[in-house]
């Protein structure tokens, strides 16, 4: 990524103080969201990713991955996958629980949307402790497909969230554009 791109996206998301709770410094990637020239910028990195990576689909996490991953699967001429929290997604499913620093939490997939044929790439607006995205890893497996790799807008690096995901990638690519 270039300079140049780098300070364009950090350029248009923005902190949020004490957001959702005291003490926490939410990162909000709505102004990237709006500005037609960095979402299109974000998302034609993301798509290139997903083709160095053969990709045949792309997994959204719920719920800002959703409004990346969607239009990077438009961009790479692939097939969208959302993974819901527990209970959202109609029909038959594959379910996955998960640690969270507070509990656990559960998602889903549809297990008709993936196959041995497929190679998915995971898609999130941050990376932060690695909890969902280590369970989608688990779901898409599950679902007989292989992981291509997992592309992240922004990881925060000081929660640890890459090395809790580094064996459950077995040795699937985790690219983050930027670091904070």
């Amino acid at each position: 990524m270039t300079t140049d791109m780098r300070e364009l996206l950090l350029s248009r998301i923005r902190d949020v103080s004490d957001y959702p709770k005291p003490g926490v410094m939410f990162k909000d990637i709505t102004p990237l969201l709006a500005d037609p020239a960095a979402f299109t910028a974000l998302t034609d990195a993301l798509a290139d990713m997903c083709a160095r990576h053969g990709a045949t689909k792309v997994v959204g996490l719920e719920a800002r991955g959703f409004i990346l991953a969607a239009p990077v699967a438009v961009r790479a001429g692939l097939g969208f996958i959302p993974v819901r929290k527990a209970g959202k997604l109609p029909g038959a499913t594959l379910a996955q629980a998960y640690e969270l620093e507070y509990g656990t939490a559960e998602i889903e997939i549809h297990a008709e949307d993936l196959d041995g044929d497929d190679r998915v790439m995971v898609i999130d607006d941050v990376l932060a402790t690695g909890g969902t995205a280590e369970a989608s890893l688990e779901l898409i497996r599950r679902a007989g497909a292989e992981v291509a790799g997992v592309a992240i807008l922004m990881e925060l690096g000081f929660l640890g969230g890459r090395a809790r995901l580094e064996p459950a990638l077995r040795g699937a690519p985790l690219e983050a554009l930027l670091t904070v």
